[in-house]
This record gives structure tokens, sequence and C-alpha cells, in this order.
């Protein structure tokens, strides 16, 4: 057999390389001189290679991708995958090289990240020997059945990353007991059944985020945040964001602080009989009751008893990748599309969050569903992650000019709801959760609220990611959490350096933060709502069921 010449086969390699053009599209340069030292590393390493692989010798892979038998046991798959691993990180040691600005090299770095995990051998039948086996095992059939599930999804139009029929929104998830007691076109207000003999006086107001349904906060039982809390002997009262239709394609940030959060605490506080609550905000939800207590602050009120944020930007100064979605030619776009009325879709906003762990929620279930002919494991955290959700044009590009693009909620200079948001307002104790490995939400960026916010704020690191990391039961026993209540620290790398790990949940944590501001024992209210405030439907109501179209 006539083999080819590995060093022309590089060096042809190497100057078709797709990162050359993107660079010169984005203004970018690459030295001669480090571009020669790579290549030199390349045609090197490559040769080796090269060598292991007509000797007979198997590459060493450890990428989980590329660990099974069928890639090992074959030696062009092998080589393959080894290959196609020396050319994604010869792709992205050239980024590194590259002379831009810190934008620009980002969003080359995300760019190449995504063509060389689109570009992998086991995404394509012709080169994945997991599914080639599959299909001669059933004779056919996982790639009959590969095309159904293909073809179902584009009916969807999303891919399929759980079995979305093992799931129901009120059958098996957001189950837990709670009655709906006030409604505008914006949310609904839920409050939840008490599960103790005494609750703290303190009633706890959550806030979710509105780019994604409450229910991730309430899913199974064994999983869920709320029936902790109520469980923990909480008087529970939950916002249930709607999905915006057209009707509420004019809707903005405003209306989301007055008409949302503000409006929310003024019927807990009806109801409870309490002027003081245990506020609570996650993501952008944390966001928003910020600065719903920064406009009652500026008012002259102080609703908040404390606060809780987790995952939640205050201080937009690093925003981790999603910097590589917001410059002002996109926001400029977008408030060209949207600024005037019109929904942002929530599969666009799905597709985007997709984009920053493809391999994980694009590429494993392409591998799997389509060229395998795997069906979708049963897993209620991927089910409410398909389950998407519009947002209001006007709000949408105010929220990304004036925070992602522009920093400016920290100000002290932007005007919301009629008054000035001042953070530095809110003075109350603060617990504030980041998660280790969040890619939404940078953990330092969380640890930076402290700094926003007066009061005597603790911090709390957990592990993994920005949901699971958050949504970790101590019923599961998993992962780990980091404590540091010094209060030396005045940046996140000095705060880590003096941390503890624990093993298990920080919920507990979070918990005795709660009692410790939920006041005294009171005996709970026999019924939701009140005389003004009457039960309108039973948990989890009729706007979580909405779909995105």
């Amino acid at each position: 057999m006539n083999m080819p010449d590995p060093q022309a086969f590089a060096s042809a390699w190497m100057q078709s390389n797709p990162l050359a053009a993107m660079m010169q599209d984005a203004g970018a340069h690459i030295k001669p001189e480090a571009m020669e030292q790579l290549k030199n590393a390349y045609l090197r390493d490559f040769g080796a290679l090269w060598q292991e692989f007509i000797s007979g010798k198997a590459p060493a892979i450890s990428d989980r991708r590329f660990t099974s038998a069928a890639w090992q046991g074959n030696p062009m798959s092998a080589f393959n995958a080894a290959a196609y691993l020396l050319n994604a990180k010869f792709l992205n040691a050239m980024v590194e090289t590259v002379e831009a600005t810190p934008q620009q090299k980002q969003k080359i770095r995300f760019a190449v990240q995504q063509i060389i995990d689109a570009m992998s051998p086991a995404n394509f039948l012709a080169t994945n020997p997991e599914a080639q086996q599959k299909l001669i095992e059933t004779k056919g059939e996982s790639l009959t059945r590969g095309l159904v599930n293909m073809l179902g999804d584009m009916n969807k139009g999303h891919i399929s990353l759980s079995d979305e029929s093992a799931f129901e929104v009120g059958r098996n998830l957001a189950i837990t007991e709670g009655t709906v007691v006030y409604e505008n076109p914006l949310f609904q207000l839920i409050q939840y059944t008490p599960k103790t003999a005494t609750v703290n006086q303190v009633p706890l107001l959550m806030v979710p985020p509105c780019i994604n349904k409450y229910y991730i906060l309430d899913l199974q039982p064994e999983n869920s945040l709320v029936r902790y809390a109520v469980e923990q002997g909480n008087t529970v009262f939950l916002i249930s964001w709607s999905n915006p239709d057209k009707s509420l394609a004019n809707t903005t940030w405003d209306d989301y602080v007055e008409k949302g959060v503000i409006q929310a605490i003024r019927v807990t506080q009806d109801i409870s009989g309490e002027d003081k609550l245990n506020m609570f905000g996650f993501c952008v939800g944390g966001t928003i009751v910020s600065t719903a207590l920064a406009v009652l602050a500026a008012r002259g009120e102080q609703v908040a008893n404390s606060l809780t944020l987790l995952t939640t930007f205050l201080d937009f100064r690093d925003t981790g990748v999603l910097d590589v979605f917001v410059d002002e030619a996109q926001v400029s776009i977008r408030e060209q599309q949207l600024k005037g009325g019109g929904l942002m879709p929530g599969r666009d906003l799905a597709s985007t969050f997709s984009s920053l762990r493809p391999n994980d929620l694009v590429w494993n279930y392409v591998q799997s569903n389509y060229l395998k002919g795997n069906d979708p494991a049963a897993f209620d955290l991927l089910f409410w992650n398909s389950d998407s959700t519009n947002l209001p044009g006007p709000m949408f590009c105010w929220y990304l000019r004036n925070t992602y693009l522009e920093n400016r909620l920290k100000t002290g200079k932007l005007v919301v709801a009629g008054e000035k948001v001042d953070l530095s307002k809110i003075d109350v104790p603060s617990f504030v959760y980041g998660s280790r490995e969040d890619h939404i939400v940078p953990w330092p960026s969380a640890f930076d609220s402290l700094a926003v916010l007066s009061g005597n704020s603790r911090f709390v690191l957990g592990a993994s990611g920005h949901i699971a990391g958050v949504i970790n039961s101590p019923a599961k026993n998993k992962r780990s959490y980091w404590i540091n209540d010094s209060g030396k620290a005045k940046t996140a790398t000095a705060w880590f350096d003096g941390a503890t790990e624990k093993p298990g949940s920080w919920w507990p944590e979070w918990s005795t933060f709660l009692n410790d501001n939920g006041g005294k024992k009171v005996k709970p209210k026999a019924k939701p709502g009140n005389s003004r405030y009457t039960p309108i439907e039973p948990a989890p109501g009729r706007y979580v069921k909405v779909k995105a179209d």
C-alpha cells in the first residue's frame, strides 16, 4: 500500500486550516516567528503520531469521547481521534498567539472552539466506530431509529436532551403543594402550603429567572429547593413569570421591577401581614430583585429583612464567555429589531446557551440520538432546559445595554421606575452564592456582589455549574462547597485561598441563614391568601405550562 507523506499532509493541512480566514476577518494577526514555532511543533508531533500508527502502536487518548473499546481497538479510528485532538491542540495554540484586543481574542477563541467541537470524528457516521458497530449489530435498525429521532427533533425545533414523555409540569415536576393567590399579565404568585407546626415569622419571597421557567427550583420532591425551604419552616411565596406572547411585546425592565417584583412584594406583605420579607433571587431574578429593592430604598422603604442571591450578576465587569455575544454592533442590531416592541424567541436564547457547552448539550445527543439511534434518557433538569421562554424585546435590549455592555447598574446613575438605582442602599444581611464551574455567571463575579451591597454579607461557593451547583439537595449527598467566614478577603482569589471545603450540599448553610433572619416562630396560616387575594388555582398554575412558539 502506498502511504502518503506525513510531512506533506501536515503542511497542506496547516496552509488550509480554517483559522487564517477567520483571523483576517476579525482584523487579528499572528507574528511570523510565532507561526513558525507552531508549525514546527505541529510537524514534529504529527510525525511522531504517524510513526506510532505505521508501527501499530495505539496512541494514548484520554478524551472521554474516544476511550471506548470501539475507538481504541480500531487502529484507524484511534489514529483519526488522535489526529483530531492534535489538530485541536494546534488551533487552540494558534489562538493564544493572536495579536488582538481581549474581546477580539475571546471571540476568536469561542468561534474556533465551535469549529473544533463540530469537526470531531465522533460526530459523523463514517468516522464513528461505535455508531458503525451498532449499525451492524442492529442490522440497520439503529440508523432507521436515528433518522426517526432526527426528523422528530426537526419538527420540534430542538434536539431532544431528555425523554420528554417522561415528565409533565404539575404531574411529576413542580408538585410542591401550593396555591396561586395573585396574577397579572406578567406573573402569577404562588403561596406554598406549610409543612411544619411552626414557621418563621418573616416570609420568604422567591424570584426565579424570567429567562427560564421557575420549576428549576421545584423539579421533583427529592431535589426541590422550594420544597426544602418549606420543610425547613418557611412561609414561601414564589413568582411564576409568564411566557411572553405578543400582548407583552412592549414590556420593559421597569415593568419587571414595578409590576413584577414590587407588586409581588405588596401582595406578600398584605397576605402575610409582615412588612419585612426575606428576599431571594436566582440569576437574572437576583438582578431584578436587587433593582427593585434599590428602587424601594430610593422611595424610603426598606422591605427586605435579608437578601439571598444565587449565581447573580450585580457587577457585570467580567461576564465570562457570554461577552462574545455582547458588543456595540450586536446590541445595536437587537435594538433595531426589538427595542420598539417584539419578542426575543426562547429558541434563540436556548441555542445561545447550548453553544456555551456544545459537546454536552449538542454533539453528545447528535451522536447518541441520531448516529446510534438511542432514545434519550429521562432527566428532569434537561427536560426543563428544553422548556424555553420568550423575552419581551424592550426588556431584553435594556438588559443587554445597561448591564452586559455598559455595566451601569452598580454606578448609581441608572433610573428605573422613576428612581435612581443605588444598590448600596440595600442594607440588609445577604447570602451570596456562586458555582465554581459556572460558565454563565463566573463565580468571582458573583463574589463581587459583596462589594456592591451594604450590610453583613456572606459568600458560599458550591461545586459544579450554573444549574447543577444550585440544585444540589442534601438528600443526594453529592458534591461539596466552600466557606470562608473570616471577613478579611476583599477579592475572590483571597477568599478562595482561605476557604474550607465541606462535603455535601450548601442548602443547610442557607437554611441556617434564613432561620437567623426569620424572626420568631409562629403558627402558620390555615389557608392561602386572604380576603383581598383569594385563591385562583392550585400550584403550579397556568403560566408555567405555556410553551414558547
